[in-house]
């Protein structure tokens, strides 16, 4: 159906906002006259311009009688632009298809009457599973008040995330590493323990052409004040966001990250900090990179994953597969 593929076009381009819109959900649009696409948008850094303003803008005086599809229920109140349903109104657009309802409480279903009431067509449900799993996190934010949280590994044909020698510390190659770091830009924030920043000094970017514009912020779980003050993360903290919580159990960080305005997180660090994730029961999706070498009692195990998951995706990268699993 036209409808189906109109909307698939509109979350594909939603996803460009993942990791650079929040605490904003990424939310795309497409604008269709005479079955001819006549404006595209999509939400921009910091969450502004709106992804039905940027649509509008492109489609002018052509936006009449024309019809939007949006993946998230537009905005009804003025925040730092004006409301998206005042737009839409404004342009004289004939009929809406929104992909689901937003439930944060400024809009929660006003944003479809104010249309409905303005006499526009409303269509609600087009591809709605589809928009949920886009806007996970930012869904997860209204409901359980935190972020949704992405566990990352890399691990060994034996299951072991050290590499067990100073000279060699990477268990998997180039392109497994350079896909994790697409995946970090997809992410608001990092977070590792600090006995991770103590061992491996990482600088936790996004080292990517075009995506270290938009680089998550970096956290670091830090209860006893041992940060090292010429950690590649201090030293780079005038130019990447870092912050250093002092929260220890896992709910109190991510109410602090959700405070915050963080909804999409990505664990990284330590075995430590991974354990304490899974026990606690908060992890949403899990992401495994395995190399196919042997590393043997020199590595440290990585923690076991838990029953309740299914595999989402896998793909190999290099000599590594990658495998994306769904916990739930």
């Amino acid at each position: 159906m036209s409808v189906d593929r109109h909307m698939l076009h509109a979350l594909e381009l939603a996803k460009r906002g993942l990791g650079n819109v929040w605490p904003n959900p990424a939310v795309g649009c497409v604008i269709v006259k005479d079955g001819l696409v006549i404006g595209r948008g999509w939400t921009q850094p910091g969450g502004r311009p709106h992804a039905e303003a940027m649509a509008l803008a492109q489609a002018g005086e052509n936006a009449r009688d024309a019809e939007v599809y949006v993946t998230l229920e537009p905005c009804c109140q003025p925040g730092r632009g004006a409301a998206c349903t005042g737009a839409i109104i404004a342009a004289n657009i004939r009929k809406v298809f929104i992909a689901m309802g937003d439930p944060h409480p400024r809009v929660n279903g006003q944003g479809i009457a104010v249309l409905r009431a303005a006499g526009i067509k409303i269509e609600v449900g087009v591809c709605e599973a589809e928009a949920a799993e886009l806007n996970k996190g930012f869904l997860l934010t209204v409901t359980d008040r935190r972020p949704m949280v992405t566990l990352k590994m890399a691990v060994s044909a034996d299951w072991k995330m050290t590499a067990g020698d100073a000279a060699q510390p990477w268990i998997t190659g180039a392109e497994a590493r350079r896909h994790g770091h697409l995946l970090r830009a997809t992410h608001d924030a990092i977070l590792v323990g600090v006995g991770t920043v103590i061992a491996d000094n990482p600088m936790l970017d996004c080292r990517i052409a075009g995506l270290e514009k938009f680089p998550p912020v970096r956290v670091v779980l830090d209860r006893n004040n041992r940060m090292p003050m010429n950690s590649k993360l201090m030293q780079t903290a005038d130019r990447i966001p870092l912050w250093i919580l002092k929260e220890n159990m896992v709910p109190e960080v991510l109410k602090t990250l959700t405070e915050q305005g963080i909804t999409r997180l990505l664990v990284e660090g330590g075995r430590q900090v991974a354990q304490s994730i899974l026990d606690a029961d908060m992890i949403d999706e899990i992401i495994i990179y395995q190399s196919p070498n042997v590393v043997g009692d020199a590595g440290l195990s990585a923690p076991e994953l838990p029953k309740n998951i299914s595999l989402k995706s896998e793909i190999k990268l290099g000599n590594d597969t990658a495998r994306h699993y769904v916990v739930g």
